[in-house]
């Protein structure tokens, strides 16, 4: 007998004295690769059983691979406990779903997958172009792929339109509005202050379009951007970065101008609610799905929260700005691998399964428009049965193609307390001391806040 045999059959011996099978030593030899939920969303009750019955799917598919899953404890403690875990050296192979915002408290902590994308030959013309690009950045890769997509749409309240006797928005970009007097105008934000005053109407029953109409009792507005950030009501207007590339920060001049369309939609035309109004019973902090709102700026997710809206509502397509361009603002989420990853072909596999076959189960979990456009069809016929007054969920797909780039939640340096200098600036122009501030001074003072803060974090 060869010393070679002799030595593999000493190896199974002492492998069966051990009480080990060879089977065995391949299930330990799994690799495993952990996904952590609850930087974005992923914690409802709802979305729990489709993401674990994603898991066991995924397991029971194959044998190299054991994904796990690991829940944050709440949203709110979510950011640190990854923070944490990356720390010590735990992080996760994949977290997710989670949007631009949340991915940038750990920017640079994200795997590009460009290298992967070639190696696997995987496919990136599948999705939107556009919608790949507004994960690469030049310093850091390519970071994501798109699942989860919202974009930006126009809600409008059809039963206002109605008993105004106005014709309804148009639902295909470049279309024209047609106005009372039959004569047709661009679509765009003129457009929608126009007919905004005649669907903004007092206790007494006059429009804001009437001499003794009083902005001090509305009873019914006709604009509102809902649950906005004031960034991504700048690239209605048109996107920009918020720091160039030598480091200037810019409100740039068509933000400044959507800025003031903003101010007199609120204090001099009184068609959209300041934020008193908006948290008042009036409209009880979900301004459309009061019912006394005629048209809300939003994203696709607020589909999740119209159920309590008693009237006949649609869809249509975003204005333009006074450029003629329609920009129309889109969220994304999705799901990020950690650079520190030990396995990162493993990795992109579970990342293309739950981009690709496992998708659809966790997007309707999730609310989210498929970014693949053969999922799009069961994403509608559910909306369709939760809202059968809307004909035109069509917008919905037309709209991808109008969302600009950057995208208003690009990263900048220090971009948690920037985004806070933002959002204050936003909370100050909705307050009811708004309308009467300077608006140029507040703007040039947000600029120069903002210079401060990315200063000091370089």
């Amino acid at each position: 007998m060869s010393k070679l045999r002799m030595v593999t059959i000493l190896a199974v011996l002492i492998a069966l004295m051990a009480g080990t099978i060879l089977p065995g030593v391949q299930a330990q030899d799994k690799v495993k690769i952990i996904w952590f939920v609850g930087l974005g969303t992923g914690l409802d009750p709802a979305q729990l059983d489709p993401q674990n019955a994603a898991v066991e799917e995924f397991n029971s598919s194959q044998d190299a691979i054991e994904l796990e899953l690991h829940y944050a404890g709440s949203n709110q403690t979510a950011p640190d406990e990854l923070s944490v875990l990356i720390a010590s050296g735990e992080a996760p192979d994949i977290v997710g779903p989670v949007g631009f915002t949340g991915s940038n408290s750990f920017q640079g902590q994200w795997l590009d997958l460009q290298p992967l994308v070639e190696s696997a030959g995987y496919d990136l013309d599948q999705f939107p172009e556009n919608l790949v690009d507004a994960y690469r950045r030049l310093d850091t890769g390519l970071t994501g792929l798109p699942f989860a997509i919202f974009p930006g749409l126009l809600y409008y309240n059809a039963d206002l339109f109605d008993e105004a006797g106005l014709n309804y928005p148009p639902s295909v970009a470049g279309d024209p509005y047609v106005m009372p007097d039959g004569s047709e105008v661009t679509w765009d934000y003129a457009a929608v202050a126009e007919i905004g005053k005649i669907l903004t109407v007092d206790s007494n029953g006059n429009d804001a379009t009437s001499a003794d109409f009083d902005p001090a009792a509305i009873e019914q507005f006709g604009f509102v951007h809902q649950w906005d950030t004031i960034r991504s009501d700048f690239h209605t207007f048109g996107a920009n970065y918020v720091v160039d590339e030598d480091g200037k920060v810019n409100i740039w001049d068509n933000w400044r101008e959507e800025a003031q369309w903003l101010f007199d939609s609120v204090w001099t035309w009184h068609i959209s609610p300041s934020d008193s109004y908006v948290s008042s019973e009036l409209l009880n902090s979900n301004a459309f799905a009061s019912g006394r709102i005629a048209m809300a700026r939003s994203m696709a997710w607020y589909t999740c929260c119209l159920g309590d809206l008693d009237a006949n509502w649609d869809l249509a397509v975003q204005p333009a700005a006074p450029d003629g361009t329609i920009y129309a603002p889109i969220d994304l989420d999705t799901f990020r691998i950690h650079k520190d990853t030990a396995n990162p072909d493993e990795a992109f596999t579970v990342l293309t399964y739950l981009l690709g076959d496992g998708s659809l189960p966790l997007l309707l979990a999730y609310g989210g428009y498929p970014a693949h456009a053969d999922l799009t069809e069961a994403w509608i016929a559910g909306k369709a049965e939760q809202y059968p007054s809307v004909t035109h969920w069509e917008v919905v797909q037309d709209s991808i193609a109008l969302a600009p780039s950057p995208h208003h939640e690009e990263w900048y340096p220090a971009f948690n307390q920037g985004q806070q200098r933002f959002t204050d600036f936003r909370v100050l122009l909705g307050s009811d001391s708004g309308g009467d501030i300077d608006l140029a001074a507040e703007l040039d003072t947000l600029q120069s806040d903002l210079q401060a803060i990315v200063d000091a974090a370089q």
